[in-house]
This record gives structure tokens, C-alpha cells and sequence, in this order.
């Protein structure tokens, strides 16, 4: 035997008759399923056939080396044709189950990204209400703690000054500021006897004593502040005085008399004057004379007036003790107005009543002429009065005082710094 490496030439050789050899068994091969597919028609025909034809053929006579190379080649080269197929389709199959699962993952990503985001966008609105709630309570609490702050300075700031005052007033109090705080109160009383009691006597006296005190202080730059106080009781003194104690003593005085009023009978009309006829002495008036002498004698039994005109009949006992009392309450109305002074109604008050009463109550009477006469007086007072709208002097008291408390409490600082 000669090796591959003794033998160079031989292998071309060799190799040309393999591809020659393997040339035919590919013809073969072809021819060989043609015959296997016909073979399967027919044993689809006829199965017994199929039987017959199944029985192995007899071996050849004698098969060459070349011949067994080439059957060997060809099977190897199907097997690999196959297992290519197989590799082809199982990388088809594991790319597209890659693939599919690749899909599927990503889904799964998308989903929970999604859901990372929502869980990110709720948490994110939690945190800002959260936030926005702790920013309002801190907002709160630092307000609140600004004005404990702010209430307690300013205490602190009364607190100082009302010690200030109290300083200065301990050291720098003289005897005459006693006779201005007096006169301050007097004024500060006849302005609440004024304007609340509408008392002008009280009111007036109050504002002299004040001036007899600012008069006794004996101070020159209190000028103006007198001749205010002057003008204040000027006004006083020209507001009229209403004695509307004796007002109401008189309404009520004749406000008992009502009951005790007759009452008037039916009013009829004047009847009218009859001129009596006279008898002529001439014959040819015999008729009439007869006529004028039958009516003398028949008005000796028998009168026949007419009257024309409307008759006002008596009132009842139930209307005359409502028309009393209707009169009782106008009087009681007008005794109302006179503490509230109000005019309008204290007028008309009396004059509905003086009204019922010349319609309803006997004019002969004198007890009933007395209780008009009386109405009719009363009716003309007046119970309204204009006061002056506020006083002068109490704002330039109070101006005064004012400036010299603080003349004092900056006295006793400069004291206390020096």
C-alpha cells in the first residue's frame, strides 16, 4: 500500500472519479424516487401489487468501491440536507417563539410601566396635598403666633403707658388738675342730661359749676376754652322750657272728666217759621177767612210741622262707653307725645278728641264747654324741642387734658433716662 503522501498525484485521481461516480447516483437517485412514487400509485391501485413488488431484489452480482463511496456520500450529503432543514426550521421556530415572547415581555414592560406611572403620578399628588396641607397648617400657626405676638406687644405697650401716666401722675400732680378733672366730668354729665334726659336746666347748671372751676385754675391759656364753655351755655339757655309734668297733670286731670260728659240728645233740624194769617175785613175774602178761621181752631187739637234736613239720632249706651273711651286713648296718646316730643301726633291727638266731642257731647253743658276750652289750649302748646347737636367745650377739655398729661409723662421719662 502506498500512503497519500507517497502518492501525490494519485488523489486528484481519485477525486475526479468520486465527483464522476457521484454524478450518475444523483440521476440515480432521481430515477429511484420516480419509480418509489409510482410504486406508491399503484399499491394505492392495486395493494396486492404492492405485495408483489415488495419483495427484494436480487443483489448484484458485484458492487465496485466506487459504488459504495457514492452511496455513502449521497446518504451523507441527505442527512445533511435534513438536518439543515431541521436547523433551518428550528431556528425559524425558536426565532419566532423569541420573538413572540419578546413581544409578550414587552407588554409586560409597558404594563408596568404604566402602572409605575400611575403609582408615580398618584404618590406625586399625595406629596403636593400633603405639602400644600403642611404649608397651610405652617402658614396658620405662624399667623396665629404673630398676632399672640403682636396682642402681647401691644399689651405690653398699654401696660407701659398706663404706668407712664400713673407715674406722672404720681409725681407730677398739682392741685389745680383736680379742679380740671373736675369740670371734665361735670361737662361729660351735662352732655348725657342733654342728649339722654333732654334736661336743659341740669344741663345748664352742670356747665356753670364746670366754668366756675376752669374760672377758679386762674389760667390764661384756658381763654378759649371758657369762651367755649360761654357759648355752650348761651345755646342752653335759649332752648325753651316745656313743663311737661304740668302738660301731663292737665291732659290727665281731664282725661277723668270724659266719663262724667252728658251726652247730647238727637240734633233735629230748625223748623221753619210759620206766619200766622190774619182775617180781612173785606167781605169778598170770605173764603179765605173761612179757611184761616177753620186752621186756628183745628191747630188747637192737632200741629203739623216739616222739617227738612238729616236727623242725628242719640248713639246707643255700648257706643257712647266706646266713644269715652276712644277720647280717653287720644288723650293718653297725647300724653305719650309729650315725653317723646313728637308734635304731629300731640296735635292731632287732641284735636280728634276736642272733634268727638263737640259732635257727640251737649254743647249747653258747662262742664262739656270746660273740657273744649281746655282742649283747644292744649292743642296750641308745643312739645318739640331743638338742642343743640353736641357741645364744644367737651372736645377742647379733653384736648386740654390731654396735652398736659403728655407734657407730663415726657417730663417724667427725660426724669428717668437723665
Amino acid at each position: 500500500m502506498t500512503s497519500k503522501k507517497d502518492n501525490p498525484q494519485t488523489e486528484p485521481e481519485n477525486n475526479q472519479q468520486t465527483l464522476s461516480s457521484a454524478a450518475p447516483t444523483d440521476t440515480q437517485s432521481e430515477s429511484d424516487s420516480q419509480q418509489n412514487e409510482k410504486k406508491t400509485e399503484q399499491s394505492a391501485d392495486n395493494p396486492t401489487a404492492v405485495k408483489q413488488e415488495s419483495k427484494p431484489d436480487p443483489k448484484p452480482a458485484s458492487v465496485t468501491p466506487e459504488v459504495k463511496n457514492t452511496e455513502k456520500l449521497e446518504k451523507q450529503s441527505k442527512k445533511g440536507v435534513k438536518l439543515a432543514t431541521v436547523a433551518i426550521v428550528l431556528s425559524v421556530l425558536l426565532s419566532g417563539g423569541l420573538v413572540v415572547q419578546m413581544q409578550q415581555q414587552q407588554a409586560n414592560y409597558q404594563d408596568q410601566i404604566t402602572a409605575l406611572r400611575a403609582e408615580l403620578t398618584q404618590t406625586r399628588s399625595t406629596i403636593d396635598s400633603q405639602l400644600a396641607k403642611a404649608t397651610e397648617q405652617a402658614t396658620a400657626k405662624a399667623t396665629e403666633i404673630t398676632h399672640r405676638a403682636e396682642t402681647v406687644l401691644d399689651q405690653q405697650q398699654k401696660s407701659i403707658q398706663s404706668l407712664q401716666v400713673a407715674m406722672a401722675d404720681m409725681k407730677g400732680r398739682r392741685p389745680n388738675d383736680w379742679l380740671l378733672a373736675e369740670a371734665d366730668y361735670l361737662v361729660k354729665l351735662a352732655g348725657r342730661k342733654l342728649f339722654l334726659e333732654h334736661d336743659v336746666e341740669s344741663a345748664t347748671l352742670l356747665m356753670e359749676s364746670a366754668d366756675q372751676r376752669i374760672a377758679a385754675l386762674n389760667d390764661p391759656s384756658l381763654t378759649p376754652l371758657r369762651k367755649s364753655m360761654a357759648n355752650d351755655i348761651t345755646k342752653l339757655k335759649s332752648v325753651p322750657l316745656i313743663d311737661r309734668d304740668g302738660l301731663v297733670l292737665r291732659l290727665s286731670s281731664i282725661q277723668k272728666q270724659v266719663d262724667a260728659l252728658p251726652l247730647a240728645n238727637a240734633i233735629l233740624p230748625e223748623a221753619e217759621q210759620v206766619t200766622e194769617q190774619a182775617v180781612s175785613e173785606d167781605i169778598n175774602d170770605w173764603q179765605s177767612n173761612l179757611m184761616t178761621s177753620l186752621k186756628d181752631f183745628s191747630e188747637n187739637f192737632i200741629t203739623f210741622r216739616t222739617r227738612d234736613g238729616n236727623v242725628i239720632p242719640l248713639l246707643s249706651p255700648e257706643q257712647h262707653f266706646y266713644l269715652k273711651e276712644n277720647i280717653k286713648a287720644k288723650l293718653e296718646t297725647a300724653i305719650k307725645s309729650v315725653y317723646s316730643e313728637q308734635q304731629e301726633i300731640y296735635t292731632t291727638a287732641l284735636e280728634t278728641a276736642q272733634k268727638w266731642s263737640q259732635s257727640f257731647f251737649n254743647q249747653n253743658n258747662n262742664s262739656v264747654k270746660s273740657f273744649q276750652t281746655s282742649l283747644e289750649q292744649l292743642s296750641k302748646q308745643t312739645v318739640a324741642v331743638e338742642y343743640p347737636v353736641k357741645l364744644e367745650t367737651q372736645k377742647e377739655l379733653s384736648d386740654v387734658i390731654t396735652q398736659r398729661l403728655r407734657r407730663e409723662v415726657s417730663s417724667v421719662i427725660k426724669e428717668d433716662k437723665e
